[in-house]
């Protein structure tokens, strides 16, 4: 009983794994390069590509913490404070 759910949990989570690409440490340089001018900074295993682009969570700026979506062009689409 106990494997059938531990299995279960597993493919439930499995596709937003698979969603969850590893950045380019290229594109990673240019996320923070971007952060920078903005007053913020994030750590690279806080930045992952989720297909249209680019999720960041826990980005410290000067006026609070944020999680941020960029485009595929690193443009700022989504900044929801936490």
């Amino acid at each position: 009983m106990i494997k059938t759910v531990l299995f279960a949990g597993a493919l439930v989570l499995l596709p937003a794994a698979a969603m969850a690409q590893e950045v380019p440490a290229d594109v990673v340089t240019k996320i923070q390069a971007m952060l920078t001018e903005m007053q913020c900074e994030v750590d690279a295993e806080n930045v992952e590509a989720d297909g249209e682009g680019y999720e960041l969570d826990d980005v410290f700026c000067a006026d609070g913490q944020y999680d941020m979506n960029l485009d595929a062009n690193l443009a700022v689409v989504d900044k929801k404070k936490e």
